[in-house]
């Protein structure tokens, strides 16, 4: 790197200039810690596990000793206990080098763990959250169906009353995690004809009779070994429902609060991962005797680079103060954070790729990887048109909180 792009990172790009004025210096801490640890252990080996299809459980288990793996699960369970603030920044700075460890976190915290932290039985406590806390019990959150994603309203997998416990029969598509997981978060229906008042969320065991996994081959993310699941007569007890019968979409509409917001953090890591990777390409690559960064229309592009990231950034930390200071629901505010980070992750590596020319698209640069992650997580934790329904709607009068 030249003296010019070392120059050019520190003003623009490094952690001490990012939208860090209100975080404490313990934040601070943990972000610089978090990234030379993501740089050094977690990084050299993404592309491999990309390129072999192999899931990164060697790397995962590296973030248990840190802290890293269950930051909001309390103390007296295994967990590191920190504040929802903390807890994106270890998000956005895993995202930056790995999105698949750093849904690993997100899954766990947001959507399972933190599900069961919330609402869960003592008994669920005890049974689940010591194994997800020492990474023995690895989480997996099945909502997604083969008939759609984002309404959860129209779940189709039915959970049937037996003699003894429930009966559940469906199907779920483009699960994270299912194939390494010791334990599902599995919303189903008790009656379709109710809708929202019908979905009742389950803790199962994926090794019971009925559960069947298996990879759905994908053009991205291959190291992250996507799966369907299909539930064919999987007997469970009472003590496998997760709240109230007819409860689940409370429960749900809750960990989607904080799933969006861990989800935004981890877009916000992609995001500057593409500002990273292009600021010192654009100084030091030359084109018509100059560096192409001299160019003005190069110059444009990372300026926007960053001042959508930056914004994106203010907010997704607003929302996580708001959830430190105790707001249970953030539903407009988690819905304007997924959105913003989401598609600045996309247009950020967008803008990388036009810059980084044919370069962008060769299996040297990373750059071309990420365009299609952080699509991903356009469509994942509700789609961008979704967000944009539910805030307009909020502020119409057509929606509450």
């Amino acid at each position: 790197m030249t003296e010019a792009s070392g120059k050019l990172m520190a003003t623009a790009t490094s952690p001490s200039r990012m939208a860090d004025f209100d975080l404490t210096s313990e934040q601070q801490t943990v972000r610089r810690a978090v990234r030379e640890f993501a740089e050094r252990e977690i990084l050299p080996f993404v592309e491999e596990h990309e390129t072999a299809e192999r899931y990164p459980a060697a790397l995962i288990e590296k973030l248990i000793p840190l802290g890293y793996l269950t930051p909001i699960i309390p103390e007296r369970y295994g967990g590191s206990e920190t504040d929802v603030v903390t807890y994106g920044v270890i998000c956005e700075e895993l995202a930056r080098v790995d999105w698949v460890v750093a849904s690993v976190v997100s899954v766990t915290n947001s959507l399972v763990a933190g599900s069961i932290v919330r609402f869960g039985t003592d008994a669920q406590k005890e049974k689940w959250l010591p194994g997800i806390c020492d990474g023995s019990v690895l989480t997996s959150a099945c909502l997604t169906e083969p008939g759609g994603g984002s309404d959860l309203a129209g779940i189709q997998t039915r959970a049937v009353k037996t003699g003894g416990g429930w009966r559940l029969d469906g199907s779920k598509v483009f699960i994270s995690h299912a194939a390494h997981a010791g334990v599902l978060l599995v919303a189903a229906t008790v009656d379709p004809g109710q809708r929202h008042r019908g979905v009742t969320t389950f803790l199962i065991d994926p090794t019971l009779a009925g559960v069947e996994i298996s990879d759905i081959p994908m053009r991205t993310l291959k190291r992250d070994n996507l799966a369907e699941i299909h539930f064919d007569g999987v007997e469970v007890e009472d003590t496998a429902v997760l709240g109230k019968v007819g409860g689940g979409f409370p429960i749900l509409g809750a960990a989607l609060d904080m799933g969006r917001f861990s989800v935004a953090a981890r877009c916000i890591g992609q995001a500057q991962r593409a500002i990273d990777l292009t600021v010192p390409y654009a100084t030091d690559r030359e084109a018509f005797g100059q560096r192409i960064g001299e160019f003005q229309m190069i110059q444009q592009k990372i300026a926007d680079m960053i001042c959508r990231t930056e914004a994106a950034r203010s907010i997704v930390y607003r929302l996580g103060r708001m959830k430190d200071a105790g707001v249970e629901r953030c539903t407009v505010e988690a819905s304007m954070a997924k959105l913003m980070a989401s598609e600045a992750a996309t247009t950020n590596a967008l803008d990388a790729i036009q810059i980084h020319g044919g370069y962008g698209f060769s299996s040297e640069y990373e750059i071309g990887r990420l365009l299609l992650e952080a699509k991903s997580l356009e469509i994942g934790e509700g789609t961008s048109e979704l967000h944009r329904k539910l805030i307009a709607e909020h502020a119409l009068g057509l929606r509450g909180q």
